[in-house]
């Protein structure tokens, strides 16, 4: 009985790992918001790691995080490090691209809970009378990625992080006094 039991769970595995082999390489998460704040007020808030905390997500998840800040507080070469609870984890955010009130390029290194990279931009368009804000983020999956995207829905997961910070991104901007 033991036997055919052990047999069945390997043979679960086998089919679980065949059918994570087959998924995608790629995870790419795209969310974006409009709003009536003109592109330099929401691009400001982005390009300033002084200004995260009010609007991004994961340090509400975690208001004891500790967070550093390292070279210029604003634009390329800024860097932003954090270690948290297990739902923010740890790992740095590097600014390394920014185009005036158009875009904010950043490579993400994960340390915990699980090790990987990420990049990551956030544009503003013209549109209407505001501005349409786009937050993406491309990364390579891992093979125990791909197993645990079977399980848990991490597309939607972020996706929904990413529409919280871009609620409250949206906020902030409108309430800034416009030049």
């Amino acid at each position: 009985m033991i036997k055919k039991i052990l047999l069945g769970l390997v043979a679960v595995i086998i089919l679980i790992c065949v059918i994570a082999s087959f998924q995608s390489d790629d995870m790419n998460i795209t969310r974006s918001a409009t709003t009536t704040a003109p592109p330099e007020a929401a691009f400001k808030i982005v390009n300033d790691f002084r200004q995260w905390d009010a609007w991004s997500p994961w340090s509400k998840l975690d208001p004891n995080m500790k967070k550093t800040l390292e070279g210029p507080p604003e634009g390329v070469g800024a860097v932003y490090r954090w270690s948290g609870n297990n739902e923010v984890g740890e790992g740095t955010t590097r600014l390394i691209e920014s185009k005036p009130n158009e875009k904010v390029g950043m490579k993400l290194e994960f340390v915990r809970p699980f090790a990987g990279d990420a990049d990551v931009q956030l544009t503003f368009a013209p549109e209407g009378t505001g501005t349409k804000i786009t937050w993406a983020m491309q990364s390579k999956k891992p093979f125990m990625g791909k197993v645990m995207g079977l399980f848990m829905d991490c597309e939607k997961m972020c996706g929904d992080q990413f529409l919280e910070g871009l609620a409250n991104l949206k906020k902030i901007a409108e309430a800034a006094p416009q030049s």
